[in-house]
Formats: C-alpha cells, structure tokens, sequence
C-alpha cells in the first residue's frame, strides 16, 4: 500500500494528535476512528448465562424508566 499526502487543518490535526496514543501513527488513529464493528464480531464476547444476565437487567432498568417516567407524567398532569 502507497502513502498518500492530505491536508487537514490545524485544528483536526491538534484534535487527531490528542486522540493518537503513544506507539500510534496518524494512520492507525484514522482507521481506529473510523472502522465499524459488526454486531457478529461480537458473538463469543460474553457466554449464555452472562448474556441472560445481561438481559434481564436490562429488561428491569427499562422497567424502572418507564416507572419513573409515567410518575413524572401522572404528576405534571396534576398541576
């Protein structure tokens, strides 16, 4: 692969310098920044039982937001 030259200004090159980590070139900084993860390359992170886990909790924190915004809601209503 050849290298390009590309002029970036100032500040993008200030705000990509702050983001490069040590041992890091500018290349590597760009493609970190911009490469997507696709959802299968997350299957094996966690195994079953944490996935449930993982689950149901979010299941109760929904829960518990809905609970709290009808709450919200019912007392508005109320003034």
């Amino acid at each position: 692969m050849g290298n390009k030259k590309i002029s970036i200004s100032d500040e993008a090159y200030l705000w990509l310098s702050e983001l490069k980590y040590r041992n890091e070139i500018f290349t590597d900084v760009i493609y970190r920044l911009t490469s997507r993860t696709n959802v299968n390359d997350l299957n094996g992170i966690i195994n079953e039982e944490e996935g449930k886990s993982l689950e149901e909790n979010i299941k109760k924190s929904r829960k518990l937001s809905k609970e709290r915004i009808d709450g919200i809601t019912r007392e508005l209503n109320e003034l």
